[in-house]
């Protein structure tokens, strides 16, 4: 009796050995595009460093500017924000007058609105008018648009009689809010002088108010 011998066609073994071949190939091309897609992410994250490392140097210098009192210095870091700058330009006008001494200024930081936050913890003399021993912290918030600042809001702790104080300046002496701090929130070009009249109006606020209270 004959016996047969089986064997595989030509075409499946050519088959299977392609298959490993083109496997190998395709494992072979991702080792070495690892490699590169790392690189390639790693370009993508620096870049996305690179800008917050220059916003926050612009900012510092913002602030160098602002406590310098001069708005020469200032308004250049301002020119892109024209929604704020008036409003900045004024501030650092009222800090000026109103004898803004800092006391402790944290680094800028990116904040968890991807803006940059500067706090200034300062002491002036409209809040030691008050006598509360209080030292209040203002912090700048800003926005940029690549590497410049496109926007300025700020924000403070100030203390509730603080408040108190200023609106009883504007019930009680009119004759500040029509003359050194007219248009104090729209441009008004004497902000030294308010600064100072409402620091001589918060003087009165605790003579009158305050100091009662304590008896």
């Amino acid at each position: 009796m004959l016996s047969k011998t089986t064997t595989k066609p030509l075409d499946s073994n050519l088959g299977t050995s392609y298959c490993a071949a083109l496997f190998t190939a395709l494992l072979i091309v991702a080792l070495l595009m690892a490699p590169s897609r790392s690189s390639a992410m790693h370009h993508i994250e620096s870049e996305t460093a690179a800008p917050e490392t220059k916003q926050l140097a612009v900012a510092e210098r913002m602030i160098d500017a602002f406590y310098s009192f001069d708005p020469e210095q200032l308004a250049p870091l301002l020119e892109h924000a024209a929604t704020s700058s008036e409003r900045i330009l004024y501030y650092q006008g009222w800090a000026k007058g109103g004898n803004y001494k800092v006391l402790e200024r944290a680094p800028c930081r990116i904040d968890e609105n991807k803006k940059v936050a500067c706090a200034i913890t300062v002491q002036d003399d409209p809040v030691l008018a008050l006598k509360t021993g209080f030292n209040v912290t203002d912090t700048f918030h800003l926005t940029f648009s690549g590497e410049h600042i496109s926007a300025v809001e700020t924000s403070s702790n100030d203390q509730p009689v603080y408040y108190e104080a200023r609106k009883w300046v504007e019930a009680n002496r009119p004759e500040v809010m029509s003359g050194p701090c007219k248009d104090r929130n729209a441009g008004g070009d004497t902000p030294e002088d308010c600064a100072r009249a409402m620091t001589k109006g918060y003087k009165e606020f605790y003579e009158a108010v305050v100091a009662p209270r304590a008896e």
